[in-house]
């Protein structure tokens, strides 16, 4: 490892000898080639720069496939996904929420409906939570209200009580109009398409992609230890709650 060098020797050595150890192409005067990580670069004096920030991470992206009443996306997303998001930096884990699962669409006399696997309230249960999200917008602000509807006794009854809790800014007059109107089916169909278009397609829910891709090992992983997954997956900084853990088995998923 290069040994570290002060900014004032560094600068020092530029004005007694210019081109020492410097980049031919470095255009900065010696007391900038520590101002930023690409001047760094330009100058090749990284590894003299003790004070440069560390390069972002980028969040472990994390899509979850499911369906409202489904026993083992119930069970993921209320003992798996919603400790770990809370345990996580929020700059570690992003989290995409799609409610359809095994659902199917169908083209009714010019008008979209849909068939899911456990019936009309999970249909129901699909669009509230869709619609949940296009209101609130912020996923911290939506997030917690799906988990306290999936753990709750009623993913369909508990919606006023839920945002009560944990987001009374949000509308429910708001959710129920897009639920009963247009834009909730708009928001079904597209959910539907973002599904189907799962490669490899998806066999069951939850279906869970990591950084947009789909194995047996990561679901396994995941669904073992979604923490452990992540801190193993994320270049950055790791923080102390990093660190292997053991979790109830689940339910076997929905197959379609």
């Amino acid at each position: 490892m290069a040994p570290t060098v002060p900014l004032a020797v560094l600068a020092l050595v530029a004005l007694v000898a210019p081109g020492l150890g410097v980049a031919p192409g470095c255009d900065y005067p010696a007391h900038r080639w520590c101002s930023s990580r690409d001047t760094a670069a330009a100058c090749q004096v990284q590894g003299r720069c003790p004070s440069l920030p560390s390069p972002a991470a980028e969040p472990v992206q994390l899509s979850l496939y499911y369906e409202s009443l489904c026993p083992a996306c119930r069970a993921f997303l209320v003992l798996r996904l919603f400790p770990t998001w809370l345990l996580l930096p929020e700059e570690m884990l992003s989290i995409t929420l799609v409610p359809y699962g095994n659902a199917q669409e169908k083209n009714v006399t010019g008008k979209l409906d849909f068939d899911c696997q456990h019936g009309p309230e999970e249909c129901l249960g699909n669009m509230m939570e869709a619609c949940l999200m296009h209101e609130a917008k912020n996923f911290s602000t939506y997030f917690p209200v799906i988990f306290c509807l999936e753990s709750g006794t009623s993913v369909t009854k508990n919606l006023e009580a839920c945002l009560q809790i944990y987001a009374p800014e949000v509308d429910s007059g708001r959710i129920a109009a897009c639920v009963q109107g247009d834009m909730g089916v708009a928001l079904m169909h597209h959910n539907a398409q973002v599904t189907e278009a799962l490669d490899p397609p998806h066999q069951y829910v939850p279906w869970i992609t990591i950084n947009g891709k789909h194995t047996d090992e990561l679901q396994a992983q995941a669904e073992a230890s979604l923490l452990g997954l992540v801190c193993h997956l994320y270049q950055g900084e790791k923080p102390e709650i990093c660190g292997s853990s053991k979790a109830p088995k689940f339910p076997s998923g929905c197959r379609r």
